[in-house]
Protein backbone atom coordinates (compact mmCIF):
# COMPACT_ATOMS: atom_id res chain seq x y z
CA UNK A 1 0.00 0.00 0.00
CA UNK A 2 1.28 3.48 -0.88
CA UNK A 3 2.13 5.31 2.34
CA UNK A 4 0.21 8.40 1.11
CA UNK A 5 -3.05 6.48 0.91
CA UNK A 6 -5.41 6.40 3.87
CA UNK A 7 -5.45 2.93 5.42
CA UNK A 8 -9.18 2.39 5.18
CA UNK A 9 -11.15 -0.85 5.13
CA UNK A 10 -14.80 -1.88 5.12
CA UNK A 11 -15.85 -4.71 7.45
CA UNK A 12 -19.18 -6.39 6.76
CA UNK A 13 -20.66 -7.88 9.91
CA UNK A 14 -18.22 -5.80 11.95
CA UNK A 15 -20.73 -5.32 14.77
CA UNK A 16 -20.87 -9.07 15.39
CA UNK A 17 -18.75 -11.30 17.61
CA UNK A 18 -15.66 -12.08 15.52
CA UNK A 19 -16.16 -9.02 13.33
CA UNK A 20 -16.07 -6.55 16.24
CA UNK A 21 -12.93 -8.08 17.72
CA UNK A 22 -11.32 -7.76 14.28
CA UNK A 23 -12.45 -4.13 13.98
CA UNK A 24 -10.66 -3.41 17.26
CA UNK A 25 -7.51 -5.19 16.01
CA UNK A 26 -7.62 -3.24 12.74
CA UNK A 27 -8.01 0.08 14.53
CA UNK A 28 -5.10 -0.77 16.83
CA UNK A 29 -3.06 -1.61 13.71
CA UNK A 30 -3.67 1.86 12.27
CA UNK A 31 -6.65 1.33 9.96
CA UNK A 32 -9.72 3.50 9.64
CA UNK A 33 -12.71 1.15 9.64
CA UNK A 34 -16.18 1.44 8.15
CA UNK A 35 -18.43 -1.22 9.67
CA UNK A 36 -21.31 -2.33 7.42
CA UNK A 37 -23.88 -4.29 9.42
CA UNK A 38 -27.67 -4.74 9.45
CA UNK A 39 -27.54 -5.26 13.25
CA UNK A 40 -29.69 -8.39 13.02
CA UNK A 41 -27.08 -10.22 15.10
CA UNK A 42 -24.53 -7.47 15.68
CA UNK A 43 -24.49 -4.70 18.26
CA UNK A 44 -24.29 -0.95 17.65
CA UNK A 45 -22.74 -0.63 21.10
CA UNK A 46 -19.80 -2.87 20.14
CA UNK A 47 -18.78 -0.45 17.39
CA UNK A 48 -19.41 2.55 19.62
CA UNK A 49 -17.16 1.12 22.34
CA UNK A 50 -14.29 0.68 19.88
CA UNK A 51 -14.75 4.22 18.57
CA UNK A 52 -14.70 5.65 22.11
CA UNK A 53 -11.68 3.58 23.14
CA UNK A 54 -9.64 4.48 20.04
CA UNK A 55 -10.58 8.08 19.17
CA UNK A 56 -7.43 8.56 17.10
CA UNK A 57 -8.92 6.26 14.45
CA UNK A 58 -12.10 6.66 12.41
CA UNK A 59 -14.42 3.77 13.34
CA UNK A 60 -17.88 4.31 11.85
CA UNK A 61 -21.03 2.25 11.42
CA UNK A 62 -23.18 2.14 8.31
CA UNK A 63 -26.42 0.29 8.96
CA UNK A 64 -27.21 -1.76 5.86
CA UNK A 65 -27.79 -5.25 4.50
CA UNK A 66 -25.31 -7.05 2.27
CA UNK A 67 -28.16 -7.82 -0.14
CA UNK A 68 -28.47 -4.05 -0.77
CA UNK A 69 -25.90 -3.54 -3.49
CA UNK A 70 -26.45 0.21 -3.87
CA UNK A 71 -25.94 0.80 -0.14
CA UNK A 72 -22.78 -1.33 -0.18
CA UNK A 73 -21.36 0.57 -3.14
CA UNK A 74 -22.09 3.90 -1.48
CA UNK A 75 -20.35 2.78 1.72
CA UNK A 76 -17.32 1.55 -0.20
CA UNK A 77 -17.01 4.79 -2.13
CA UNK A 78 -17.59 7.13 0.80
CA UNK A 79 -15.20 5.26 3.09
CA UNK A 80 -12.53 5.09 0.35
CA UNK A 81 -11.91 1.50 1.42
CA UNK A 82 -9.00 -0.33 -0.17
CA UNK A 83 -10.08 -3.74 1.13
CA UNK A 84 -13.11 -5.60 2.43
CA UNK A 85 -13.16 -8.06 5.32
CA UNK A 86 -16.36 -10.07 4.99
CA UNK A 87 -17.91 -11.52 8.16
CA UNK A 88 -21.62 -10.90 7.53
CA UNK A 89 -23.32 -14.31 7.33
CA UNK A 90 -25.70 -16.72 8.95
CA UNK A 91 -23.67 -19.19 10.99
CA UNK A 92 -25.72 -21.82 12.84
CA UNK A 93 -25.23 -25.37 11.61
CA UNK A 94 -28.52 -26.52 13.15
CA UNK A 95 -30.50 -23.62 11.70
CA UNK A 96 -28.95 -24.18 8.27
CA UNK A 97 -30.27 -27.74 8.27
CA UNK A 98 -33.77 -26.52 9.17
CA UNK A 99 -33.82 -23.46 6.91
CA UNK A 100 -31.30 -23.85 4.08
CA UNK A 101 -32.90 -21.19 1.86
CA UNK A 102 -32.01 -18.46 4.36
CA UNK A 103 -28.39 -19.58 4.27
CA UNK A 104 -28.13 -19.58 0.51
CA UNK A 105 -29.73 -16.14 0.33
CA UNK A 106 -27.50 -14.47 2.93
CA UNK A 107 -24.25 -16.39 2.59
CA UNK A 108 -24.19 -16.98 -1.17
CA UNK A 109 -26.27 -14.20 -2.75
CA UNK A 110 -25.10 -11.75 -0.08
CA UNK A 111 -21.47 -12.72 -0.60
CA UNK A 112 -21.76 -12.34 -4.37
CA UNK A 113 -23.41 -8.95 -3.88
CA UNK A 114 -20.48 -7.75 -1.77
CA UNK A 115 -18.01 -8.88 -4.41
CA UNK A 116 -20.03 -7.24 -7.19
CA UNK A 117 -20.11 -3.92 -5.32
CA UNK A 118 -16.36 -4.20 -4.74
CA UNK A 119 -15.78 -4.61 -8.46
CA UNK A 120 -17.71 -1.43 -9.22
CA UNK A 121 -15.82 0.43 -6.48
CA UNK A 122 -12.46 -0.78 -7.77
CA UNK A 123 -11.61 -2.65 -4.55
CA UNK A 124 -9.48 -5.72 -5.21
CA UNK A 125 -8.49 -7.10 -1.78
CA UNK A 126 -10.85 -9.41 0.08
CA UNK A 127 -10.51 -11.27 3.39
CA UNK A 128 -13.17 -13.94 3.78
CA UNK A 129 -14.49 -15.44 7.00
CA UNK A 130 -15.00 -19.12 6.16
CA UNK A 131 -15.32 -22.19 8.36
CA UNK A 132 -14.06 -25.65 9.18
CA UNK A 133 -17.58 -26.80 8.26
CA UNK A 134 -16.44 -26.78 4.61
CA UNK A 135 -14.43 -29.94 5.32
CA UNK A 136 -17.32 -32.13 6.50
CA UNK A 137 -16.47 -35.36 8.30
CA UNK A 138 -12.65 -35.41 8.47
CA UNK A 139 -10.76 -38.20 6.75
CA UNK A 140 -7.55 -37.43 8.67
CA UNK A 141 -6.70 -35.39 11.77
CA UNK A 142 -5.48 -32.76 12.21
CA UNK A 143 -7.02 -31.14 9.15
CA UNK A 144 -4.71 -29.17 6.88
CA UNK A 145 -5.60 -26.96 3.92
CA UNK A 146 -5.24 -29.81 1.40
CA UNK A 147 -7.98 -31.87 3.07
CA UNK A 148 -10.96 -32.57 0.81
CA UNK A 149 -13.92 -30.24 1.27
CA UNK A 150 -17.18 -32.18 1.47
CA UNK A 151 -19.58 -30.28 3.75
CA UNK A 152 -22.35 -32.19 5.51
CA UNK A 153 -24.57 -29.19 6.27
CA UNK A 154 -25.90 -26.19 4.31
CA UNK A 155 -23.84 -23.73 6.34
CA UNK A 156 -20.60 -25.34 5.20
CA UNK A 157 -21.90 -25.66 1.63
CA UNK A 158 -22.70 -21.95 1.38
CA UNK A 159 -19.27 -20.93 2.61
CA UNK A 160 -17.62 -23.33 0.17
CA UNK A 161 -19.56 -21.80 -2.74
CA UNK A 162 -17.92 -18.44 -2.03
CA UNK A 163 -14.48 -20.01 -1.57
CA UNK A 164 -14.75 -21.63 -4.99
CA UNK A 165 -16.07 -18.48 -6.63
CA UNK A 166 -13.13 -16.50 -5.23
CA UNK A 167 -10.68 -18.79 -7.00
CA UNK A 168 -12.47 -18.22 -10.32
CA UNK A 169 -12.68 -14.48 -9.67
CA UNK A 170 -8.96 -14.23 -9.00
CA UNK A 171 -8.18 -15.89 -12.34
CA UNK A 172 -10.72 -13.79 -14.22
CA UNK A 173 -10.22 -10.35 -12.66
CA UNK A 174 -7.15 -10.40 -10.41
CA UNK A 175 -9.14 -9.88 -7.22
CA UNK A 176 -6.84 -11.27 -4.54
CA UNK A 177 -8.25 -12.89 -1.45
CA UNK A 178 -7.36 -14.54 1.82
CA UNK A 179 -9.72 -17.21 3.14
CA UNK A 180 -9.69 -18.09 6.83
CA UNK A 181 -11.35 -21.32 7.90
CA UNK A 182 -11.88 -21.07 11.62
CA UNK A 183 -12.52 -23.95 13.87
CA UNK A 184 -14.36 -22.93 17.10
CA UNK A 185 -14.09 -19.25 17.94
CA UNK A 186 -14.32 -18.66 21.68
CA UNK A 187 -13.48 -16.28 24.51
CA UNK A 188 -13.74 -12.50 24.79
CA UNK A 189 -11.54 -9.43 24.48
CA UNK A 190 -8.98 -9.71 27.31
CA UNK A 191 -9.28 -5.94 27.81
CA UNK A 192 -12.97 -6.33 28.63
CA UNK A 193 -14.19 -4.04 25.84
CA UNK A 194 -15.94 -6.68 23.74
CA UNK A 195 -17.50 -10.10 24.20
CA UNK A 196 -19.99 -12.65 22.97
CA UNK A 197 -23.66 -11.66 22.97
CA UNK A 198 -25.90 -13.79 20.76
CA UNK A 199 -29.65 -14.30 20.95
CA UNK A 200 -30.21 -17.18 20.92
CA UNK A 201 -26.76 -18.36 22.03
CA UNK A 202 -25.52 -21.42 20.13
CA UNK A 203 -21.89 -21.50 21.26
CA UNK A 204 -20.84 -24.02 23.87
CA UNK A 205 -18.74 -21.96 26.30
CA UNK A 206 -21.25 -19.14 26.94
CA UNK A 207 -24.05 -21.72 27.19
CA UNK A 208 -22.04 -23.67 29.76
CA UNK A 209 -21.32 -20.49 31.73
CA UNK A 210 -25.03 -19.68 31.69
CA UNK A 211 -25.84 -23.18 32.99
CA UNK A 212 -23.30 -22.78 35.78
CA UNK A 213 -24.64 -19.39 36.89
CA UNK A 214 -28.37 -20.08 36.54
CA UNK A 215 -28.52 -23.77 37.41
CA UNK A 216 -30.49 -24.46 34.23
CA UNK A 217 -28.90 -27.54 32.61
CA UNK A 218 -27.15 -27.34 29.27
CA UNK A 219 -27.97 -30.11 26.80
CA UNK A 220 -25.12 -32.10 25.29
CA UNK A 221 -25.96 -33.17 21.74
CA UNK A 222 -24.91 -36.81 21.59
CA UNK A 223 -22.67 -38.95 23.79
CA UNK A 224 -22.10 -41.87 21.42
CA UNK A 225 -19.63 -40.37 18.96
CA UNK A 226 -16.42 -42.31 18.15
CA UNK A 227 -14.39 -40.05 20.47
CA UNK A 228 -12.64 -40.79 23.79
CA UNK A 229 -15.63 -39.78 25.94
CA UNK A 230 -18.40 -40.06 23.34
CA UNK A 231 -18.97 -36.31 22.91
CA UNK A 232 -17.94 -34.17 19.95
CA UNK A 233 -14.34 -32.97 19.83
CA UNK A 234 -13.57 -29.44 18.68
CA UNK A 235 -10.58 -27.12 18.33
CA UNK A 236 -11.17 -23.88 20.27
CA UNK A 237 -9.30 -20.75 19.20
CA UNK A 238 -9.48 -17.41 20.98
CA UNK A 239 -11.40 -14.70 19.14
CA UNK A 240 -8.59 -12.17 19.66
CA UNK A 241 -6.15 -14.55 18.00
CA UNK A 242 -8.56 -14.88 15.09
CA UNK A 243 -8.72 -11.10 14.82
CA UNK A 244 -4.92 -10.87 14.74
CA UNK A 245 -4.84 -13.40 11.89
CA UNK A 246 -7.18 -11.20 9.83
CA UNK A 247 -4.89 -8.22 10.22
CA UNK A 248 -1.93 -10.38 9.15
CA UNK A 249 -3.87 -11.67 6.14
CA UNK A 250 -4.79 -8.15 5.06
CA UNK A 251 -1.19 -7.01 5.37
CA UNK A 252 -0.07 -9.94 3.23
CA UNK A 253 -2.44 -8.81 0.46
CA UNK A 254 -1.27 -5.21 0.80
CA UNK A 255 2.33 -6.41 0.39
CA UNK A 256 1.36 -8.00 -2.94
CA UNK A 257 0.98 -11.54 -1.69
CA UNK A 258 -1.05 -14.07 -3.69
CA UNK A 259 -4.48 -15.36 -2.85
CA UNK A 260 -4.34 -18.04 -0.16
CA UNK A 261 -6.43 -20.11 2.24
CA UNK A 262 -5.58 -20.80 5.87
CA UNK A 263 -6.94 -22.95 8.67
CA UNK A 264 -7.10 -21.27 12.07
CA UNK A 265 -7.14 -23.46 15.16
CA UNK A 266 -4.90 -24.45 18.02
CA UNK A 267 -4.32 -28.05 16.94
CA UNK A 268 -5.68 -29.39 20.22
CA UNK A 269 -9.02 -31.16 20.23
CA UNK A 270 -11.13 -30.98 23.37
CA UNK A 271 -14.45 -32.71 23.93
CA UNK A 272 -17.72 -31.16 25.02
CA UNK A 273 -17.33 -32.83 28.42
CA UNK A 274 -13.82 -31.39 28.75
CA UNK A 275 -15.16 -27.90 28.03
CA UNK A 276 -17.78 -28.30 30.77
CA UNK A 277 -14.95 -29.34 33.07
CA UNK A 278 -12.96 -26.21 32.20
CA UNK A 279 -15.98 -23.98 32.82
CA UNK A 280 -16.43 -25.65 36.20
CA UNK A 281 -12.78 -25.08 37.12
CA UNK A 282 -12.73 -21.43 36.05
CA UNK A 283 -16.06 -20.41 37.56
CA UNK A 284 -15.87 -22.62 40.62
CA UNK A 285 -19.43 -23.67 39.88
CA UNK A 286 -20.90 -27.00 38.78
CA UNK A 287 -22.20 -27.12 35.19
CA UNK A 288 -25.52 -29.01 35.20
CA UNK A 289 -26.15 -30.84 31.95
CA UNK A 290 -28.34 -33.40 30.25
CA UNK A 291 -27.65 -35.76 27.35
CA UNK A 292 -29.73 -35.37 24.21
CA UNK A 293 -29.64 -36.91 20.73
CA UNK A 294 -27.00 -36.07 18.17
CA UNK A 295 -27.57 -32.85 16.26
CA UNK A 296 -27.87 -33.31 12.51
CA UNK A 297 -24.90 -31.90 10.60
CA UNK A 298 -22.33 -32.22 13.41
CA UNK A 299 -19.05 -34.04 12.58
CA UNK A 300 -17.62 -36.06 15.45
CA UNK A 301 -14.18 -34.34 15.48
CA UNK A 302 -12.75 -31.17 13.96
CA UNK A 303 -9.13 -30.34 14.78
CA UNK A 304 -6.87 -28.09 12.71
CA UNK A 305 -3.26 -27.71 11.91
CA UNK A 306 -2.47 -24.03 11.43
CA UNK A 307 1.14 -24.51 10.36
CA UNK A 308 0.56 -22.66 7.09
CA UNK A 309 -0.80 -19.52 8.80
CA UNK A 310 1.99 -19.58 11.36
CA UNK A 311 4.66 -19.91 8.66
CA UNK A 312 3.30 -17.67 5.90
CA UNK A 313 1.66 -14.96 8.01
CA UNK A 314 3.73 -15.14 11.19
CA UNK A 315 0.53 -15.80 13.11
CA UNK A 316 1.31 -16.57 16.73
CA UNK A 317 -1.74 -17.23 18.92
CA UNK A 318 -1.48 -15.69 22.38
CA UNK A 319 -4.38 -17.36 24.17
CA UNK A 320 -3.99 -21.07 23.47
CA UNK A 321 -4.89 -22.65 26.78
CA UNK A 322 -8.55 -23.73 27.15
CA UNK A 323 -8.81 -22.46 30.73
CA UNK A 324 -7.44 -19.07 29.60
CA UNK A 325 -10.03 -18.90 26.81
CA UNK A 326 -12.80 -19.77 29.25
CA UNK A 327 -11.48 -17.24 31.78
CA UNK A 328 -11.84 -14.36 29.29
CA UNK A 329 -15.40 -15.48 28.49
CA UNK A 330 -16.19 -15.72 32.21
CA UNK A 331 -14.76 -12.24 32.87
CA UNK A 332 -17.04 -10.80 30.15
CA UNK A 333 -20.08 -12.63 31.49
CA UNK A 334 -19.48 -11.46 35.07
CA UNK A 335 -19.07 -7.81 34.08
CA UNK A 336 -21.74 -7.88 31.35
CA UNK A 337 -24.58 -10.10 32.63
CA UNK A 338 -26.91 -8.49 30.09
CA UNK A 339 -24.38 -8.50 27.27
CA UNK A 340 -24.08 -5.16 25.51
CA UNK A 341 -27.16 -4.05 27.43
CA UNK A 342 -25.06 -3.96 30.61
CA UNK A 343 -23.74 -0.54 31.71
CA UNK A 344 -20.17 0.11 30.56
Amino acid sequence: MNGAEPRSVLVTGGAGYIGSHTVKALALAGYDVCVFDNLAAGHREAVARIARALPERSVTLVEGDILDRARLLQALQESRAQAVLHFAARLSVAESVREPAKYYETNVIGGLTVLSAMADAGVSRFVFSSTAATFGEPQTLPIDESHSQQPINPYGETKLVIERFLRHLDLATGLRHVVFRYFNAAGADPGGLLGEDHEPEDHLIPRAISAATTGRPIQIFGSDYPTPDGTCVRDFVHVTDLADAHVAGLRALEAGGPSASYNLGMGDGVSVREVLGAVGRVTGLPVPHTIGPRREGDPSSLVATSARARSALGWTPRYGDLDTIVATAWAWHRTHPQGYGSPE
